[in-house]
């Protein structure tokens, strides 16, 4: 015979106390587990660290500090989602874009499209990538600048040109360009860049295209996404010991067996475990290096235009005070004004901006169904 709890009232008061207790316990394990996420934390500042340039953690595990912004406008660029406030990098990153800007100017790109960047302080975003979190990342637009100066309301909305058709992996023949392929070979062409991610389909359309010199190829990686744009990474610079590198790129062109993998079904597949959260869903700074909570503590700019980098290849002043040193100016503070102008940032600037539902290149995953 089965006797159930309801016949047995000597035992009520018991299991109330009982669930009372587990009750309580999973409260206090709750709150000793509700530390911030590390990723709000980043996306709420809006100026970066003053203090010496540096790079801590990993490109997707990390944060920097002495970080500059690149103008909205250049005679060869323009920066593109500006709410997002994500124009920020390292100085040796910020000043590589300018460097590509203007030579690829001159081999007849009409001007560099620019995506996001990094937080003023990096660590993890809120939206859209697992890396950019150290200042050397950077994303290029594959749609090159119009001839006429965008607005602020057109950079927000505008689409970026999608160059691969989605079913068959391919680039789009009536899309692409000598140039497209002479900006990639550019970018490739500097010692700082280590790797260039690109969707699949443009790395095979360089491998069947490039003559001559391919040695460049090597450093043009495909992955996933990537299809509206490309993701130049530099490598961890002098003076940045807390940063950990990547691993070397292979010595070949890249265009063997590791290309044809893209173009079989496994890469396509539906991801086995599509509800896992994400890395940057679920870290705190526990997570990340200990640099990071100094970063996080260090001192504001007076402005955004105070750490704006305007191509005269020297730090910004100001911005090379060590971490520790590092000690807030007298009219700094959270709520800085910033200027009104070209390089200022928009008071709506925020990395809590909403990603807008329009052909934003931000990097795909692996298809999830």
């Amino acid at each position: 015979m089965v006797t159930s709890l309801r016949s047995l009232p000597v035992r009520r008061p018991f299991l109330t106390a009982t669930l009372a207790i587990l009750a309580l316990a999973g409260l206090a394990a709750g709150a000793l587990t509700a530390e911030p996420r590390a990723k709000d934390l980043f996306g709420a500042e809006k100026l970066p660290a003053v203090a010496a340039a540096q790079s801590f953690g990993f490109y997707s595990k990390g944060c920097f500090a002495g970080g500059v912004a690149i103008p909205m406008d250049g005679p060869s660029w323009e920066v593109m989602r500006p709410s997002r406030n994500r124009r920020w990098g390292h100085p040796a990153m910020i000043a590589l874009i300018e460097k590509l800007a203007r030579d690829a100017h001159a081999d007849g790109w009409p001007g560099l499209l620019i995506g996001d960047i990094s937080q003023p302080r990096g660590g993890p975003m809120l939206t859209g990538h697992a890396s950019h979190q150290i200042g050397l990342d950077a994303d290029i637009w594959l749609t090159p600048m119009p001839s006429r100066p965008l607005s602020m309301a057109q950079r927000e909305s505008m689409s970026a040109t999608l160059m691969v058709d989605e079913k068959t992996h391919l680039v789009k023949d009536a899309l692409w360009t000598t140039r497209h392929t002479q900006l990639l070979k550019r970018a490739a062409s500097y010692p700082e860049v280590e790797r260039i991610l690109v969707n699949p389909g443009i790395k095979k359309k360089l491998c069947d295209t490039v003559k001559g010199d391919r040695s460049w190829l090597r450093k043009i990686r495909p992955f996933w996404g990537h299809d509206y744009h490309f993701h130049m990474r530099i490598g961890c610079q002098p003076g940045s010991h807390g940063c950990k590198a990547q691993e070397a790129t292979p010595a070949d062109d890249g265009c063997g067996k590791p290309l044809a993998w893209w173009f079989t079904a496994e890469p396509w597949r539906p991801n086995k475990n599509p509800d896992a959260p994400k890395a940057r869903d679920i870290m705190t700074m526990a997570n990340l290096p200990k640099e990071c909570r100094a970063v996080l503590d260090a001192p504001n700019p007076a402005s955004a235009e105070a750490v704006t980098y305007h191509g005269d290849g020297l730090p910004i002043a100001g911005n090379d005070l060590p971490i520790a040193a590092a000690e807030p100016p007298a009219e700094s503070s959270a709520e800085a004004t910033v200027p009104v102008g070209a390089t200022a940032m928009p008071a709506s600037a925020s990395a809590f901006a909403p990603t807008p539902k329009i052909g934003i290149p931000l990097p795909r995953p692996r298809p999830e169904n």
